[in-house]
């Protein structure tokens, strides 16, 4: 087993400041955190900013893989842990990670998610295969230039940790379609730059397909009144996309 190199933790935030408390104690194994802020408008900016640990840049929030590699750029160090502050870092996971660094086999690391919503696990509903790279050297990646739904380029070899982390995106139902509501919005851009168009059919076959595919195809229905509501959520979120690219396109967003 080699030494275990530094270690740099990002994240992105936007008035999180309910949740971040705990989220940055998670981090007292890591050696440097990076915050990069959207300006926030509640107590995020003062709550990180009590952190020794901690350095904070604020950055107009453009789109989702500009603000990330622009925290990636801030990084001191070469291991990077990139987590939302809605996600938890428990013991278990930290104990992995530690291991995994003192003989890398790898140079970036996916991480599965246990999604709960409304207070409940949800155990299907299409979450149930849910992996994200949380964990990699900043050399080798970067992020693909998304606006929304980004994803890490790696220019080597990844695997897999073994300890799944909590994933608490639901803070409330408002907050919930709100989050939703700014996703469309930078995919229904992310879809008129590239040329695509919205039809009619759209506004109602695609819904419907996302609908029963994650209520039926994904098992949605075994989670209950949750799996329905959420499926029946996500649902709404394709027509909501689609309309703002109808938009887009007439020129009136």
């Amino acid at each position: 087993m080699g030494e275990l190199p530094k270690i740099t933790a990002l994240a992105i935030t936007l008035n999180e400041a309910d949740t971040l408390e705990g989220f940055l104690q998670s981090l007292d194994f890591v050696d440097e955190i990076v915050i990069v802020d959207s300006y926030s408008t509640d107590e995020t900016v003062q709550i990180v900013s009590k952190h020794p640990k901690v350095t904070v840049h604020q950055r107009v929030f453009d789109d989702f893989s500009s603000q990330k590699n622009y925290a990636i750029s801030k990084a001191t160090h070469d291991w990077i842990l990139f987590f939302d502050p809605d996600e938890a870092i428990t013991p278990t996971f930290r104990e992995e990670v530690l291991k995994v660094l003192k003989n890398p086999q790898a140079i970036a690391y996916y991480v599965r998610r246990q999604l709960y919503f409304m207070g409940k696990k949800i155990q299907y509903s299409g979450f149930q295969t849910d992996w994200v790279i949380r964990l990699f050297h900043k050399a080798h990646c970067q992020y693909n230039g998304n606006l929304v739904h980004e994803t890490l380029e790696v220019q080597g070899a990844t695997a897999r940790l073994k300890t799944r982390i909590p994933h608490y995106t639901y803070k409330s139902f408002e907050d919930y379609t709100a989050k939703l509501d700014r996703y469309n919005s930078l995919q229904a851009r992310m879809l008129y730059k590239r040329g695509k168009k919205a039809h009619f059919w759209h506004l109602w076959m695609r819904p419907a397909y996302r609908f029963w595919h994650q209520y039926l195809l994904r098992l949605g229905i075994l989670d209950g009144k949750e799996g329905f509501i959420l499926a029946k959520i996500n649902a709404h979120s394709v027509f909501n996309r689609y309309a703002k690219l109808m938009l887009l396109q007439r020129g009136q967003q």
